[in-house]
């Protein structure tokens, strides 16, 4: 399920589906169906094996012929989902009407006209397809493409372990404290007020400077940890910094009105703040301008580039971690923290560690990544010599870039082709961007990455698997929720990101959008992230081909040059997450969109959503907190295939809201009125997973009762939250609740809180 496989792993099962009778194919079409599931099937089991090959080494005739399926699978999915579309819309399978008379006659009239044209399209797109593949196939016996690969170890089904905090790496400890002392032991000296700490990536400049931030941050009245990266929002990172400092968001929207705010709340105060990954001069000179220079100030930053870092001032050069260290980093994530400081507990593999710890060179991110590929493997010399001789040229003849990018592509092609898969969709954001999980889930779930397989598992619980197994294998960074445990988002180290930006534009998988234009050389394009825009307000080049675009994701600085929505034509998923639509970008060709899976519109300042929402049968996830909407439309009950629904708090839904009986999100569900209408509807909603409500009524025995009895019904949740803002309820009432089963936090009074919480 690798960028390899293109559309294969979701486009089989759709095959199987129109192999129903409710589709009523003709017998041809039903053959020629079989022949592609059959061919489709072959070529993906050849596809696997060859993605395991990595590209570099991979022949030239493979690559050609894994890209013509792959586009093939692409254009195939997008010809069975239009006729899907196409049926559902004119009357088809599973199409419910809750329309007059009069018109339930019109849409059926209609539906019996275009039923015989819509069934004869795709019994020629099917022949033409099936000309496509077995041109294709005889093109691969033609000029012999082989599969012949070395067969990797299958990896080993043991427990996850939890991804060990950055800060409590070995040898952090000693490099702070030589930092805190150069900045604190004479706070007369200008020059010590500001330090750069400079490095190659990886070799833990973000991990010491936030160790410095942590044992240093409550001495000082207000601190800052802000991000720069290649291609910085500056807009959004004073902002964000004004916060961290301020504690509330500063009052102006003009960059440089925040500046001037950030400048005067400083006047005075000591503060602490680190920025993170400084590429050019001129950001930081933007920056410098913003802060105070008083008396009581301290300033860390890092950068990979020695001139960047001499003209900051204050230059602290990293050193790479010595054998010791690296021993007990190594032997830490491999063996657990039991082991004796630098003792391999198996002696037989000592000696190969040491060798792939020269290899290594005590860079900690090439260490972390090799540790967690051979945690993977069995305790095998062998297998381990095996790591070591796939390594290449060793780190210590030559500590560059491109050596320690071999130590990552040696973990990223030992993974299963579905994890490569979910972790190059993560080079649809940008640097130092902090995702949620649930996000990111989501998202792949629209993608068809996730498929549900034998096991009776939800998608949700299957991406969860995923996100650990790249977390366990350290190709992701995780952040956990202090109260809870739980991973709440993760990001992307950018040695990672370089690795997976570059394997996506070979493979045509991610074109990134920016103020150069956008990365992939392909005609086609199918995914489109739009991270910074040229700032023109014009639509992307001719040559960009927006009728194949599958998937859009934009960030703030790009929405000015994303294309109007009526370009779309096979579009799955779009986010626009935290863009600002109350400039000009309009939703109103919205409903045209009829192969949408994932609507993200959350902090987008909207008011309200077009009624045609309720055209988009397929909708999966709609994402719309953090907007002004008052009410939800009427039309969004007709959205049968909706399993996650976020909307405000203050937003009402309408009547019907049992409809979508495969929702396992919502939040919030705002209780506006004493009717139990709308409570006693969630008992239909029995697939819930996770649920939160807020009552904004005086809460009465009678809305308490109705609840209790609903969520009985509800034998899939997991997670629940209750607000209640003024009114009395039953706490013993839910005492049906089992500790193992679901964790509950009821929040109850507007002066204070009540929490109760179970689990």
């Amino acid at each position: 399920m690798e960028a390899v496989l293109g559309a294969l792993p979701s486009l089989l099962p759709k095959l199987g589906e129109l192999l129903k009778d409710e589709y009523n194919l003709q017998k041809e079409v039903k053959g020629g169906i079989r022949f592609l599931q059959a061919e489709l099937e072959t070529m993906k089991a050849a596809l696997e094996d060859i993605s395991k090959t990595s590209l570099d080494q991979r022949p030239s005739k493979d690559k050609i012929w894994a890209r013509n399926v792959r586009e093939l699978s692409y254009d195939i999915e997008d010809s069975i989902d239009t006729f899907m579309v196409q049926v559902k819309k004119g009357g088809g399978p599973g199409k419910k009407h809750d329309y007059g008379f009069f018109k339930t006659f019109i849409n059926k009239t209609l539906c019996y006209l275009t039923q015989p044209k819509i069934r004869r399209k795709i019994a020629t797109d099917i022949r033409e397809i099936k000309g496509r593949v077995t041109e294709v196939h005889e093109r691969r016996r033609r000029y012999d493409v082989s599969n012949s690969v070395d067969k990797l170890m299958k990896v080993d089904a043991r427990a996850l372990v939890r991804y060990e905090d950055v800060s409590k790496l070995v040898g952090i400890n000693e490099a702070r404290d030589k930092v805190i002392k150069l900045m604190m032991e004479d706070r007369s000296k200008q020059h010590n007020k500001i330090l750069s700490i400079v490095g190659f990536g990886g070799l833990g400049k973000t991990t010491l400077a936030n160790a410095v931030y942590q044992k240093l941050m409550a001495q000082f009245d207000c601190s800052a940890f802000v991000s720069l990266s290649h291609t910085p929002d500056m807009d959004k990172l004073f902002k964000d910094m004004f916060y961290q400092l301020a504690k509330y968001k500063a009052a102006s929207i003009d960059t440089i009105n925040v500046i001037n705010e950030l400048k005067e709340f400083l006047h005075e105060k000591r503060y602490l703040i680190i920025v993170d990954d400084i590429w050019e001069i001129s950001y930081w000179n933007m920056i410098r301008c913003a802060l105070s220079n008083n008396d009581g100030y301290r300033i860390i930053t890092t950068t990979r580039i020695l001139s960047v870092a001499e003209q900051i001032g204050g230059v602290f050069k990293m050193s790479p971690l010595s054998l010791e260290n690296s021993r007990m980093l190594m032997y830490g994530r491999i063996f657990g923290k039991d082991q004796d400081k630098g003792k391999c507990p198996d002696e037989q593999l000592t000696e190969v560690c040491d060798r792939i710890l020269m290899k290594c060179a005590g860079v900690p991110l090439a260490i972390i990544t090799i540790a967690s590929l051979l945690a993977s493997k069995e305790r095998n010399k062998l297998e381990w010599y095996n790591v070591y001789k796939s390594i290449g040229t060793g780190l210590e003849e030559n500590t560059t870039i491109e050596n320690i990018r071999n130590v990552l592509s040696l973990s990223y092609y030992d993974m299963p082709s579905h994890l490569r898969t979910c972790l190059l969709y993560l080079s649809m954001f940008p640097e130092d961007y902090v995702i949620e999980t649930d996000r990111l889930i989501w998202l792949w779930i629209a993608e068809g990455f996730i498929q549900s397989g034998e096991q009776e598992k939800r998608l949700f619980e299957i991406g969860e698997c995923y996100l650990n197994e790249l977390i366990n294998r350290s190709m992701v960074q995780p952040k956990y929720n202090n109260y809870s445990g739980k991973v709440i988002s993760c990001c992307v180290h950018d040695m990672v990101l370089e690795l997976i930006r570059s394997l996506s534009n070979e493979e045509n998988f991610v074109a990134i959008w920016n103020h150069v234009g956008h990365s992939s050389t392909s005609e086609k394009i199918r995914r489109l992230s739009f991270q910074s825009g040229k700032g023109c307000h014009h639509e992307p080049e001719a040559n960009m081909s927006i009728e194949y675009v599958r998937s859009v994701v934009v960030f703030r600085p790009a929405i000015g040059d994303v294309p109007i929505l009526r370009n779309f034509r096979v579009l799955r998923v779009l986010d626009l997450q935290d863009c600002d639509l109350s400039q000009g970008y309009s939703l109103k060709y919205l409903g045209n969109l009829l192969h949408l899976r994932h609507l993200g519109l959350r902090d987008t300042c909207i008011d309200h959503l077009p009624k045609e929402i309720g055209n988009l049968q397929f909708l999966q996830t709609l994402d719309v907190e953090g907007n002004g909407i008052y009410s939800l439309p009427s039309s969004t009950t007709l959205l049968r295939h909706l399993l996650r629904l976020h909307i405000g708090k203050e937003t009402r839904v309408p009547k019907g809201i049992e409809s979508p009986t495969a929702l396992e999100e919502l939040s919030w569900l705002g209780i506006h009125d004493a009717s139990t209408c709308i409570i006693e509807e969630l008992g239909h909603l029995n697939n819930m997973r996770s649920l939160e409500i807020v009552s904004y009524i005086v809460w009465n025995t009678s809305l308490d009762k109705s609840l209790v009895k609903s969520l009985n019904k509800l034998h899939k949740i997991q997670t629940l939250q209750v607000i209640i803002e003024s009114g009395e309820c039953n706490l013993d009432g839910w005492g049906w609740l089992s500790p193992l089963d679901i964790s509950v936090h009821w929040v109850y009074g507007i002066a204070g809180s009540l929490p109760c919480l179970l689990g």
